[in-house]
């Protein structure tokens, strides 16, 4: 079984796109206690790429598809909501379900890279996280994964040949 790991940035000062000293700290304690990664994948935002790194990790990728979802998705479904939320929304044909399905094919791309018994982790953005988990996982229940992930939080999805199955990852406060 292969894992794929997605987590939000850590904390930033409002208004700047890079973490603060909070942020990093906060990134460096979750770091502690994740990984190893064979393969790290962030959003091209400083604040993605700075959360890998104060986690501990050298990051091997950077890509903008992370970076946001756009106009259309924001409009269908604004950030935050829970994933049971994201989850109803992109069953529907609009904006967000072709985001969902956009991030599962890439994110499938991503696991065919590693090798069995492996994992990756990737850091983007709130709304980013959710979408793309329920993209993986479209007919999942996520009626007990609560609220939209905080910093450092997101999900950890199992893959054999698909994804299979995920649970959600929190950060104790």
């Amino acid at each position: 079984m292969k894992i794929l790991e997605i987590r939000r940035h850590s904390i930033r000062s409002p208004l700047s796109d890079h973490l603060n000293q909070m942020g990093v700290t906060l990134a460096r304690l979750v770091g502690q206690n994740i990984g190893p990664f064979d393969r790290v994948l962030t959003s091209t935002h400083p604040r993605a790429f700075e959360t890998a790194i104060a986690m501990g990790f050298a990051v091997d990728e950077q890509n903008e598809i992370m970076n946001t979802y756009g106009g259309a998705v924001e409009k269908e479904a604004p950030w935050p909501q829970p994933f049971r939320n994201y989850s109803e929304i992109i069953n529907h044909n609009g904006a967000a379900n072709r985001y969902a399905h956009k991030m599962a094919e890439y994110y499938a791309a991503v696991m065919d890279f590693i090798s069995e018994g492996r994992s990756t982790l990737v850091i983007s953005h709130g709304g980013v996280v959710e979408m793309s988990v329920v993209g993986c996982l479209p007919d999942a229940d996520f009626s007990t994964w609560g609220d939209s992930v905080e910093y450092c939080e997101g999900a950890r999805l199992y893959w054999d040949d698909g994804f299979v199955r995920a649970e959600v990852l929190r950060v104790n406060k």
